[in-house]
């Protein structure tokens, strides 16, 4: 079995992943429209440009949007969605472990940070991880939102952080621990193409192509 989760199925849930990145792209695209582009002229006053505002109601305007936006709503909120997708990304990559199995394997070898550091991240990561469990069953907005796949996704997330953390520290069995730890975090790559957990991909997609009020790049598309 654990050869053939680090092997076939390794390489199946990889597939899966890429695939689906490139479906969801697809189907963005298919999904949105190109704008059409306004071009100025330098006769046009510049409250012109700005849509009907001066540079100085401009500034105004996008500090009023940045204030009634979730950064300006919820900034503790957002520090620390914020430093919970970080700790998602960087444990797995610079963790000492994964950077020996990538040295065996392809003989690349990343920099890594000790294994006391990592288990202080990991800690701080369960930490964040049980603030969004407990914020969707305590505060009545997010429970109102809240379904089955919701907890699903946050489950799949978390559960290769705690199979690891469990198998570095050899709690129980570890060739068990192990190839349920591989296969967890196979789960959670199949999972983007087909859960919330896509929003690795719409995100950067939605926030920097289209065009609306909390847009992060030129808008050059719309639904």
């Amino acid at each position: 079995m654990y050869y053939f989760v680090r092997g076939p199925l390794m390489w199946i849930a990889f597939i899966v992943f890429v695939g689906g990145i490139i479906f969801r792209i697809i189907q963005f695209f298919s999904l949105t429209r190109k704008k059409e582009e306004q071009v100025y002229s330098p006769s046009k006053k510049k409250e012109e440009m700005y849509g009907g505002y001066s540079a100085e109601e401009h500034k105004i305007h996008l500090l009023a949007l940045l204030k009634n936006s979730i950064i300006g709503t919820y900034p503790v909120i957002t520090i620390i969605t914020a430093a919970f997708h970080a700790l998602l990304f960087v444990i797995p990559i610079f963790l000492l472990a994964h950077s020996n199995l990538l040295h065996e394997s392809w003989n690349i070898r990343l920099c890594s940070f000790s294994e006391s550091t990592a288990d202080i991240l990991t800690a701080i990561f369960f930490g964040l991880a049980l603030f969004f469990l407990v914020r969707r069953v305590v505060v009545l907005q997010v429970r109102a939102i809240t379904t089955f796949n919701d907890y699903f996704v946050l489950l799949v997330t978390v559960a290769p952080f705690v199979t690891g953390f469990i198998a570095y520290h050899q709690w129980f069995d570890y060739s068990t621990v192990l190839t349920i730890h591989i296969m967890t975090g196979e789960l959670m790559l199949m999972a983007v193409t087909f859960t919330k957990l896509g929003h690795m991909v719409f995100f950067f997609l939605s926030r920097f192509l289209i065009g609306r009020e909390y847009c992060l790049g030129r808008g050059t598309r719309a639904w």
